[in-house]
C-alpha cells in the first residue's frame, strides 16, 4: 500500500485524542459536518427528515419576513466563531444576522443576533448546556431551542447579559424579539 493512500485514510478518520484548532477546521472539506468546542472535535450525524422540515419552515418564514430588510437568514451549514480567543466553531441550524461587520467567508466571527438549534438525541446536551453558555457569554441576543419530540420552543432572550427563557407550545405564535413585529407560526413549524 502506498504512503499517499495511508495518508488519505488517516486524514479521513478523526483523532479524538488530540485538540483541534480553528485552522484545522478551515482545512477540512466543506462537506465534513463537524464543530469544535474548546478544541474538541464533534462530528455531526445527518439530520432527520423532521429536523430538516422544521429547519426549512422556520428559515422560510424568516426569509419571507426579511426580504428587502437589512438582516439575513442563513440555514445550516454555516460557521460561527464567537471569540478569537478560543478554539470553538459552531454550526447552528439557523442564524439571523443584522451586522455585516461580523461576516466572513464561511460564516461569522462574533455573535449573530439570533440563533436557532433544533434538538436531536446526539446534540441535545450540547445545545442546552454548552452552546447555551457560549451564546449567552458572547452576547447572542436571542437563542431558540426547538424540541421536535415535544413540539416545544424554548426562546432565550438576552436581558442584562443573561438569558430569560419563555416556552411556546405547538399552536402558539412565537415573537422573534430581535425582529420587531415578527412572529413564527409554530403550528406550521410542528405540522407533521
Amino acid at each position: 500500500m502506498s504512503d499517499d493512500k495511508d495518508l488519505e485514510v488517516n486524514e479521513a478518520l478523526p483523532n479524538y485524542n488530540r485538540l483541534y484548532t480553528v485552522e484545522d477546521y478551515h482545512s477540512w472539506d466543506e462537506g465534513f459536518r463537524c464543530q469544535i468546542y474548546e478544541g474538541t472535535l464533534i462530528v455531526a450525524e445527518a439530520p432527520t427528515r423532521r429536523h430538516q422540515k422544521i429547519l426549512m419552515e422556520i428559515s422560510g418564514q424568516l426569509w419571507q419576513f426579511l426580504k428587502k430588510k437589512p438582516c439575513n437568514v442563513y440555514p445550516s451549514p454555516v460557521s460561527v466563531r464567537l471569540s478569537e480567543k478560543e478554539e470553538t466553531v459552531f454550526e447552528p441550524d439557523i442564524v439571523v444576522n443584522c451586522d455585516d461587520s461580523i461576516l466572513w467567508e464561511r460564516g461569522f466571527k462574533g455573535a449573530p443576533d439570533f440563533i436557532v438549534e433544533i434538538l436531536s438525541p446526539s446534540t441535545a446536551r450540547m445545545d442546552r448546556k454548552l452552546k447555551f453558555q457560549k451564546y449567552q457569554q458572547a452576547g447572542v441576543r436571542e437563542y431558540w431551542i426547538v424540541d421536535p419530540k415535544l413540539n416545544l420552543l424554548e426562546a432565550n432572550i438576552l436581558i442584562n447579559g443573561r438569558y430569560t427563557t419563555k416556552i411556546y407550545k405547538e399552536n402558539d405564535k412565537a415573537p422573534v424579539h430581535v425582529l420587531d413585529g415578527f412572529e413564527i407560526n409554530l403550528a406550521d413549524v410542528f405540522e407533521e
